[in-house]
């Protein structure tokens, strides 16, 4: 999910920075990429994975 969340930033960040859009200064592109980077990156720790309790299977003998 992280991961989504992460390519979608990369993805506003790509289009503003191809369409030379001009914004506020908070939403530059450079700071897009930080925040995408950062999505992807915990994502890739582990964290956003299995939230649910449930999502273990216990396997009967």
């Amino acid at each position: 999910m992280l991961a989504a969340v992460g390519a979608v930033i990369l993805a506003i960040a790509y289009l503003i920075n191809v369409t030379s859009t001009s914004t506020d200064a908070a939403f530059t592109p450079f700071s897009l990429l930080i925040a995408g980077a950062f999505f992807v990156a915990l994502h890739l720790a582990g964290f956003g994975h299995g939230w649910s309790a449930s999502t273990r299977r216990r396997w009967r003998r």
